[in-house]
């Protein structure tokens, strides 16, 4: 059965690496992109879906600006990570196309709101891999919506290590009221929830030699494009392989057999100095402790992503992205 999916992005290298997979997989109907300012400004991440998803032949897809900043605190941009251009500055000629006349929330409201009047096979994923800027502010405004939601997936948090702070991941620490927020309003209006977070991010590789591969093909295509996300990533790090990304979050939905999750109760951190956006996961099984706790259970209790298949993942974008173009297996 065809998924109906939504991706809610801060394009990004490791975002356009997840767009390439979910605009080409047989298995996913790719309804919507919506965009957040995150690793680089709003309008930035705008035009480089757009750039992924021309190259991917995919106009029809809509796109929407959404949200420029956090809740309450300025932009964190991440371009040391991404490119002056949010992604590897590749240099390649932008389509000229305009986003969606409304924003990113209105469209996810029309979206959600058509997919609960139908048929319940027919209710949206939603993969925010992104600050969550946009969901939180969905959820508060029209929690009707939610209604047409089968799950949400999002990349983002950590059981146990951090990347933007020794703490906190950072998704989750550009906007951690957001984040709180769909979290609770998740609970409330009873939509599932998967977390795909550090503990698992860094586990789905592909080499610098199968990246040069797929560059070869050539054409300016998506083939190519992947192939230089990735090897722009390799050279960042100065390593022999870089991870997919968020891409793995796409291919948690895609084949969520090929990732261990536990349920477990979650709350962001708001106020910590040094833990400010941390997801802290209780993986307390004591009846105890949890009993005695003057915080109480977290009302969000979420499929936390703990072990991830990497070979299995990274063969499922490298199948999907790489097409009639499949590099050779090693």
């Amino acid at each position: 059965m065809v998924r109906p999916v939504v991706l809610d992005v801060d394009t990004g290298v490791d975002d356009a690496m997840a767009l390439l997979l979910a605009a080409r997989h047989p298995a996913l109907d790719l309804r919507a992109v919506t965009c957040v300012g995150g690793n680089a400004s709003v309008d930035d991440v705008v035009s480089n879906t757009a750039l992924v998803l021309h190259t991917c032949g995919r106009p029809d897809i809509p796109v929407a600006r959404g949200a420029e900043r956090p809740l309450l605190e300025p932009p964190q941009e991440a371009r040391h990570v991404h490119g002056r251009d949010g992604m590897a500055d590749l240099g390649w000629v932008r389509p000229d196309v305009p986003p969606d006349p409304r924003h990113a929330v209105e469209l996810l409201r029309d979206l959600l709101r058509e997919a609960a009047a139908r048929d319940p096979s027919q209710r949206i994923t939603l993969l925010p891999l992104g600050p969550l800027t946009n969901i939180a502010l969905l959820m508060r405004t029209w929690p009707d919506a939610a209604a047409g939601l089968a799950e949400i997936v999002f990349m983002g948090g950590a059981a146990q290590t951090g990347n933007a702070t020794a703490s906190a991941e950072f998704n989750v620490w550009h906007d951690p009221e957001a984040a709180a927020i769909v979290l609770e309003s998740a609970a409330e209006l009873g939509v599932p929830v998967r977390m795909y977070g550090l503990d698992v991010f860094y586990d789905v590789r592909v080499g610098l030699d199968r990246a040069r591969e797929l560059v070869a093909v050539g054409g300016r295509g998506p083939v190519e494009l992947a192939g230089r996300l990735l090897e722009f990533s390799c050279a960042r790090f100065q390593a022999a392989d870089a991870t997919i990304g968020d891409a793995g979050a796409v291919c948690a939905v895609i084949d969520p057999e090929g990732l261990s999750t536990r349920r477990l109760p979650v709350r962001v951190e708001l106020t910590g100095t040094w833990s400010r956006g941390r997801t802290v996961v209780d993986r307390r099984d004591w009846a105890g402790d949890l009993s005695h706790d003057p915080h109480g259970v977290a009302p969000a209790v979420v499929e936390v992503a703990l072990e991830v298949d990497g070979g299995r993942y990274a063969d499922l974008w490298l199948s999907t992205v790489a097409g009639e173009h499949r590099v050779a297996e090693q």
